[in-house]
This record gives C-alpha cells, structure tokens and sequence, in this order.
C-alpha cells in the first residue's frame, strides 16, 4: 500500500521546480524503467507485484519495491494507462562542454524548443543516429519532465542533455555549425563533416538571429514524402531520413 507522503512525492516530480529541489525524475512503464536502470539510480519503484518479482535481480538491495494493486498505481500515476510501475529515478550531473564534444564528434544544439514531447521525439532520434550529445538553450523544455521522458522512450540511457548558454558555447567552439531553416541544403543529400553542431530551432520562430549569425551553413529537413502537405516549421519532427556523416 502506498503512503500519502509518497502519493505527495510522486505527484510533486510532475513540476520542474520540485524535480531541481529533490534531485529526482519520474518513469513509467515496464519498458522504460528498464531500460533507465543501468544508467540512472533507481531510488524507489512504485509497481505491481508481478513487476517486482520478475525484475528482483535487478533491484539493488538498499531499493524494496513499494507493491500496490493496479488500482493505486492507476491513482498516483500521471499516466492515462498506467503499466506495471512507477520508477523514481536520480537526476543525472551531466557537465559535457559543447566546443568538447563538438570538436570529436557530430553533435546537436537546441533554440528553445518548447514543447517536451518535440524534445523527446529528438533524444529519440539523436539515438537513432548515433549522437550521444545534445546540447540546449536555457529555455528549451526540460527534458526530465514526465511528458518527455515518456517520449524519449530509454533513450535518455544513452544520450546526455546539457543546458547552458548555447551562444557562448558555440563561439568557443568556432567550428562547423549547421543550422535548420526552411531554406538550405536538403539534410538528406548534404555531406556533413564527423564533427561539428547541428542546431535546431524553435517550433515556431526557428533559430534566433543571435546564433543565427554563427551559423556558417544552412539546411532544410524538407517532409517526407517529400510532395506531402505537413506544418510549416523549421524542422521536421515527423521523419526523418539519415543524413550522410562523413567520418573524421
């Protein structure tokens, strides 16, 4: 049975403010929270008992599971389907500098990109491609709300997000920088160099015109297919096809 103090806790990691105080994020689903386990410190699992025992060998032994019957995990989760178990997780100290990476490596940079499914929905896709790095305005989503970490689907096991002054980090960087507009070369054709930034805008807005200026390269991510009537948006968070990498 779960107690109020810990119905309260859970509730409260829904804002960003109580997440910063506690030093603590929310995941759920049994996928999920698997997939976290290996990276993040699991601090305590809310779940059913099914979950439990499956999963026992995969328990520290200073974490006893908190069974509840699928009634209560339905009432404290934030979820409209609620799946097995809540996982309450340590925020990470992820510290990467972007002129580091971005000298060994392709990496991304965001401009206030607001909406937390858009952020996950790009953790998900740096995955997919192999970047490891994501770098991000002040002002872009948190990327630890629930919302987003749901739609980062585990990939934040293997993707660091850091949040910073984007435009101080890109003038120590001074190299390549590809920016995302609704006119460039098309991503998808385009030869990318193994290192460097690719930077993406807001939804709506798109790149502010102060890093703007330290763009030294412009690129469209055009919808797929590529006749299909989508959003205007300076970029794509539908599909995307990978672009050619060259190696360093």
């Amino acid at each position: 049975m779960i107690s109020k103090s810990l119905l309260r806790a859970i509730k409260s990691l829904e804002g960003r403010k109580s997440r910063l105080r506690e030093g603590l994020f929310l995941a759920e689903g049994p996928k999920l929270v698997r997939e976290l386990m290996p990276s993040f410190t699991l601090r305590c699992a809310v779940c059913l008992q099914e979950w439990a025992e499956r999963n026992a060998a995969l328990l520290s032994p200073d974490v006893t599971p908190v069974i509840v019957s699928p009634e209560e995990l339905t009432r404290v989760s934030l979820q409209q389907h609620p799946q097995e178990v809540i996982a309450i997780f340590s925020l990470p100290r992820w510290q990467q500098r972007l002129e580091d990476v971005a000298t060994h490596e392709l990496t991304l940079a965001l401009d206030c990109v607001q909406d937390p499914g858009n952020l996950g929905t790009i953790v998900r896709l740096a995955d997919w491609f192999g970047l490891r790095h994501i770098f991000c305005t002040l002002d872009t989503a948190d990327v630890f709300s629930p919302k987003a970490v749901q739609a980062t689907m585990g990939a934040l096991a293997r993707v660091s997000v850091v949040y910073g002054d984007i435009e101080e980090r890109l003038r120590a960087f001074g190299g390549d920088v590809y920016g995302t507009y609704l006119s460039g070369e098309d991503i998808y054709s385009a030869e990318l160099g193994g290192t460097g930034v690719i930077l993406l805008g807001n939804e709506g807005r798109g790149i502010r015109p102060g890093l703007s200026r330290l763009v030294s390269r412009r690129l469209v991510i055009p919808p797929y297919p590529a006749q299909s009537r989508t959003v205007e948006s300076p970029v794509s968070y539908k599909h995307m096809n990978q672009p050619k990498i060259n190696s360093v």
